[in-house]
């Protein structure tokens, strides 16, 4: 059976805190989450386990996300320089959408217009939850700031949700829709 690993992570910084998009290791990890189609289910990962998510993703045989390339696997290399994205067969959705579209497009933009379901949340939300969490640790609040970290897992594994349905839907369709910038739905060609 192959095994499909759909991957997102969140980070403890935003571009501007680290001085720019440039500077994407040093925005650190927060929460990472992964479904195995191999194991059934979600994993979700802590900081502190980041060798963990980087050696999942190593051993699949497909890791699909929305993003990933550019964006969380360079923040996985701020943890380990020795992370080569490129020897690990991935899927960038908006990857591939962006090179039938000439450009780039929201997960939810997808989502809303092919399966009718929106993301709960967006990533500023999860950095606030980060601090919120940092602030009452360091409040020595610890039953609160796990909350916390809860609430960005429970974000990033509906996110991770929203992909796997995405790339199925894609896969089974041949094509996705999207809501443009002007609120109408158009369809674009997937060969994945």
């Amino acid at each position: 059976m192959k095994n499909i690993v759909y991957f997102d992570l969140e980070t403890q910084r935003s571009a501007d805190d680290v001085g720019g998009w440039g500077n994407i290791p040093k925005m650190g990890m927060s929460i990472g989450v992964t479904y195995s189609t191999q194991r059934g289910g979600y994993r979700i990962y802590g900081e502190n386990e980041v060798p963990r998510i980087i050696d999942e993703l190593r051993r699949a045989d497909l890791v699909v996300g929305f993003n990933h390339e550019r964006f969380d696997y360079a923040v996985l290399q701020g943890y380990d320089p020795f992370f080569d994205a490129e020897q690990i067969p991935s899927l960038d959705l908006m990857l591939e959408l962006q090179k039938a579209l000439k450009h780039r497009i929201s997960l939810d933009a997808v989502a809303t217009a092919s399966l009718g379901v929106e993301k709960t949340g967006d990533g500023m939300q999860a950095l606030r939850w980060w601090r919120e969490h940092e602030q009452l640790k360091a409040t020595d609040k610890a039953e609160a700031a796990t909350e916390k970290l809860m609430e960005i897992a429970r974000y990033c594994c509906f996110d991770v949700k929203i992909t796997r349905l995405v790339h199925e839907y894609g896969a089974a369709h041949r094509q996705l829709f999207y809501t443009n910038k002007f609120g109408a739905k158009l369809s674009a060609p997937v060969s994945w």
